[in-house]
């Protein structure tokens, strides 16, 4: 499978961002329409694989300095990884690896030292596969189980 992974820039990009989103979250989760776009999604960096016909597999975004100072509990240098969706006919092909592999590298280039994210408790594995270790109980969010992983750079 051919894929390019690359930041999102500019309306059309930002388009396929969120019809991915909207297809996972959404449609396939069942998440409200207005829990899953918020007040972040504006100054986030927002990674999207794209493929060769153009269209939109998955995306991810990163949430990085005082913002994510302000969600990840004031922590220094710690980026925040989230939304990462991948449209199910691309699952099972190493896309969604690489897409927190692309969120990992562009939370470097901004100065962070460390990676959070608010895993799915299903996913748990998925993460823990690339490194992450999860802290923390497991909360609600969105009406799912979920756990607070991190990942040193």
């Amino acid at each position: 499978m051919s894929v390019d992974i690359r930041v999102a820039r500019g309306e059309s990009d930002l388009e396929l961002v969120r019809a991915v989103r909207r297809e996972v979250f959404i449609v396939e989760q069942n998440v409200p329409e207005e829990l899953e776009y918020d007040q972040y999604d504006g100054t986030s960096v927002h990674l999207l694989a794209v493929g060769a016909d153009g269209t939109g597999l998955g995306t991810g975004r990163l949430i990085f300095g005082d913002q994510a100072r302000q969600l990840t509990g004031g922590v220094e240098r710690r980026a925040l990884l989230g939304r990462l969706a991948v449209l199910a006919a691309a699952r099972g092909t190493g896309l969604g690896a690489g897409l927190v592999r692309a969120i990992e590298a562009a939370a470097a280039e901004r100065g962070a030292v460390e990676v959070e994210l608010h895993a799915q408790v299903q996913a748990l594995g998925f993460y823990e596969r690339l490194g992450y270790a999860a802290e923390g109980p497991v909360y609600d969010d969105a009406g799912m189980p979920h756990r607070t992983m991190t990942r040193a750079l």
